[in-house]
């Protein structure tokens, strides 16, 4: 079975669902996956029919502070559900579900 991933990015400064967020799956230089956030802040496919490995989910935020948020994450078997908390000065992520 091969993994997938999808991601939803809440602006928590603002209290809303972060709409228009471009982001991108690589690994290693080759782009695998990309996307803009919907005005629920989702991607719900982002990437899928991944091998086991390490992906980077880059994010390209507005923010005072942030320009770009890059992930690293280990996919395997199944689905993974990578969240980006974002506000001016701070972020956060999980493996949601």
């Amino acid at each position: 079975m091969a993994g997938s991933i999808s991601t939803h990015v809440l602006d928590t400064g603002a209290g809303r669902p972060a709409s228009g967020v471009r982001v991108t799956v690589s690994r290693g230089e080759e782009v695998v996956g990309e996307g803009t956030t919907d005005a629920d802040g989702r991607i719900r496919d982002l990437a899928a029919g991944l091998a086991p490995g390490t992906y980077r989910l880059a994010f390209e935020v507005a923010s005072p502070f942030f320009t770009r948020v890059a992930l690293d994450v280990r996919v395997g078997d199944g689905h993974h559900h990578v969240p980006l908390l974002l506000s001016p000065y701070g972020i956060a992520s999980y493996r949601g579900s």
